[in-house]
């Protein structure tokens, strides 16, 4: 006769109790890490279309209008005189959301920090203004 071998009921609860105290304590730390990233990401992403704004207002001789916005990186415009200067599409494909899935704030109002346009992703919760996750990240304009 074999001796059939198993976990107890007991045994079970006591692994699932270790694996939800792990869970509680790792958990959170990890959340803080991955908004800590999309933060990181927006900032880098801004960066990235500044470089692209320059590298377009090099070729057509200025930055888009407010109207324009940042589609005039990946759309050629339907000025004709623009149009022949327009060497773009200065992105991969369409312009990217923030982390947050938002799109990126646009206008041609110079901005704090002297860039002449303001270039800013609202943060997590998609508002102007806030504080930590929630904060405006970019080049904002001067209040």
């Amino acid at each position: 006769m074999q001796k059939q071998t198993g976990f107890t009921l007991l045994e079970m609860l006591v692994v699932l109790v270790i694996i939800g105290l792990l869970a509680g304590l790792v958990g959170p730390r990890l959340m803080g890490q991955a908004e800590t990233a999309k933060i990181k990401t927006t900032d880098t992403q801004v960066k990235m279309l500044k470089g692209s704004l320059d590298t377009m207002r090099l070729d057509i001789g200025r930055y888009p209008t407010t109207e324009e916005g940042l589609a005039l990186l990946a759309v050629a415009p339907q000025d004709q005189v623009i149009k022949t200067l327009w060497k773009g599409p200065y992105v991969d494909g369409a312009v990217p959301l923030d982390p947050w899935n938002h799109a990126y704030q646009y206008s041609n109002v110079k901005s704090a920090n002297g860039n002449p346009f303001t270039l800013y992703s609202f943060g997590a919760d998609g508002q102007k203004g806030g504080t930590d996750e929630n904060t405006d990240i970019g080049f904002l304009a001067t209040n």
